[in-house]
Formats: C-alpha cells, structure tokens, sequence
C-alpha cells in the first residue's frame, strides 16, 4: 500500500491482496477509507468492481450504482421470484455476465445504506452468472 500510517488500513490491504475472504472496513470520515479503495485499485492484483447504493456515492467511489450494474429494478427485491415476477425479464449483457464471472473482488461502498432486499438481489445475480464452485470456496 506504500506510504500508509495506518497500520489497520495496511493489514487489511495485505488481507484482500492475498485472500479471497470478504472484509467489512468501516471508520469515521477522513480515516483513509477512500484512499484504501483507490489503493486496491491501483495495485491492479485483483479484477474488480465497485458499486454503491447512490449515484453519488458511485461517482466518489469512482464505480457505478448496483442498479446500474446488476441491472436491478427499482423498488422490492423478493427473494425466490424469478426475475419475470419481478417485472425485470431481460438478461444480462454477455459483456457483464463475462466482467461477473472473472470478478476477484466486488466493492459495496457506503454498505449502511444498501436494503437487505438489495443485498438479495446481488446474491441472487452472481449466484446466476457465477460458476457455482467459485461460490462455495467464498
């Protein structure tokens, strides 16, 4: 991580650099959260996307929304509804589907104000376009 003087942001960054285990970060404003993302990014060991719950939360992350990424419908997630249910009958893009199956890390910025339904919807997503074995190591 380099010039770091936060010995907890340096752990953390050696623990998502060599394992495949999630990481929940959290910290008061100006902690070094931001700059800890933009430093996994540009070490560039692991394929990645970052997502947020906000427009404006993905543009200062520098990613994309999780609706606009997962190509989620707006409102309720149900869990167990087929995605026809859901009024959401179209596919995924084979590009997406092809970035979903070589993912190596999946950033959620500002967790706290994503709804579990959503959460769902995600888990529902990469269990789809996922290789199913991949899931069972995580």
């Amino acid at each position: 991580m380099g010039q770091s003087t936060n010995p907890e942001l340096e752990l953390a960054f050696d623990f998502v650099r060599h394992t495949n285990r999630s990481l929940f970060l959290t910290g008061k404003a100006g902690s070094g959260k931001t700059t800890f993302l933009h430093s996994i990014r540009s070490d560039g060991m692991k394929q990645m996307v970052v997502v947020a719950p906000t427009g404006v939360a993905a543009i200062n992350a520098g990613g994309m929304t999780i609706h606009s990424f997962f190509q989620l419908p707006f409102g309720l997630h149900i869990p167990g509804a087929s995605r026809d249910q859901q009024s959401h009958s179209h596919r995924l893009a084979r590009q997406k589907i092809n970035i979903i199956r070589s993912l190596d890390l999946l950033v959620i910025d500002e967790i706290s104000m994503v709804r579990a339904d959503m959460l769902d919807a995600v888990d529902q997503v990469l269990r789809t376009y996922r290789d199913a074995s991949l899931l069972e190591s995580e």
